[in-house]
């Protein structure tokens, strides 16, 4: 659990290449960012992005825009780097090494977030999603995935995890929200949320 909250090193390492090369997490992440609709010259972040698959996916669908992503693993952010090579050295991938709640500038508002089972590791969520609402310009959209790893996990565990960030993203004043599920074993749920227009952060 250590090392998947914050890989570091060659186990990190591994570990990031394990969660690369599994079907199920590949097909959870290219299933999050397709849910998000992302136009050619969105804007997007990924909050704790991993090996780097979403981040990849976010390329080939943003190809006139930009696509940001932090992760606090070093690590991490090597592999992430690797895999979507030619679209950094482009510049129109770039990744930082940082935590959610001390995020570098990414200078014009961005149109979409998306975060995926990593929610869990963050310190005061609500304050964090408050923070990433102000960053969205109106109506932009922002995706939480979660799939419970714990032991045992059922999808009455994805529906409560589900639940659980609706309401954070609720009192985190996000509207429109609404739920997907993806049919793995144990069920991934995506909650999907928008920045009300008309009600800046």
């Amino acid at each position: 659990m250590r090392q998947a909250g914050h890989p570091q090193g060659i186990v990190g390492s591994a570990v990031g290449w394990l969660f690369a090369l599994r079907g199920s997490n590949r097909r959870r992440n290219i299933w999050a960012v397709s849910l998000l609709n992302v136009r050619p010259t969105d804007r997007v972040l990924e909050i704790g992005f991993g090996p780097g698959i979403a981040v990849a996916e976010f390329a080939r669908h943003a190809t006139q825009g930009h696509v940001f992503g932090v992760d606090h693993s070093r690590t991490m952010v090597r592999q992430a780097a690797r895999r979507s090579a030619a679209a950094v050295r482009a510049r129109r991938v770039h990744l930082t090494q940082a935590s959610v709640e001390r995020l570098p500038s990414f200078g014009d508002p961005l149109d979409a977030i998306l975060a995926v089972n990593s929610v869990l590791f963050w310190p005061d969520p609500v304050e964090r999603l408050r923070e990433l609402r102000r960053l969205l310009r109106p109506a932009g959209r922002i995706a939480l995935v979660s799939q419970p790893r714990s032991p045992g996990a059922t999808r009455d565990t994805t529906v409560r995890a589900a639940q659980e960030l609706q309401d954070m993203l609720t009192q985190a004043g996000f509207t429109r929200l609404r739920v997907e599920f993806l049919e793995l074993d144990p069920p991934v749920a995506c909650v999907l949320a928008d920045n009300p227009p008309d009600n800046p952060a």
